[in-house]
């Protein structure tokens, strides 16, 4: 039965892979790529390294697995802020931009 349900989980990691890939394709900025990758990469390599432990499930496989888990989303996240980090000092254009929280406000108080 366990190897039923990681079967399924593994096909959704594969999914939300497959998801943020055509996000790539569609979406129409540096920034929403990075959100694309970011939460795929993070959600999705959690949802296999979940299967895969329980088609074979061991003590010594779900440590390894926690430790996975634990350093990817840690990664994930740093990674992605990094690299949205990295496209805006870039000045790669925004498609749309209703707020900048990072654009230089001092003109505005000197007004």
């Amino acid at each position: 039965m366990l190897e039923i349900i990681g079967a399924v989980i593994i096909v959704l990691g594969a999914m939300v892979f497959v998801t943020g890939a055509l996000a790539l394709l569609r979406f129409p900025d540096a920034y929403t790529h990075v959100s694309a990758v970011g939460t795929a990469g993070g959600i999705g390599l959690v949802l296999i390294v979940v299967g895969v432990l329980l088609h074979d499930f061991t003590v010594s496989n779900a440590g390894v697995a926690v430790l996975i888990v634990i350093a990817q989303l840690l990664t994930s996240a740093v990674g992605s802020m990094a690299l949205a980090r990295s496209a805006y000092l870039a000045r790669s254009p925004l498609r749309r931009v209703t707020f900048n929280e990072l654009e230089d406000d001092t003109s505005a108080r000197l007004d």
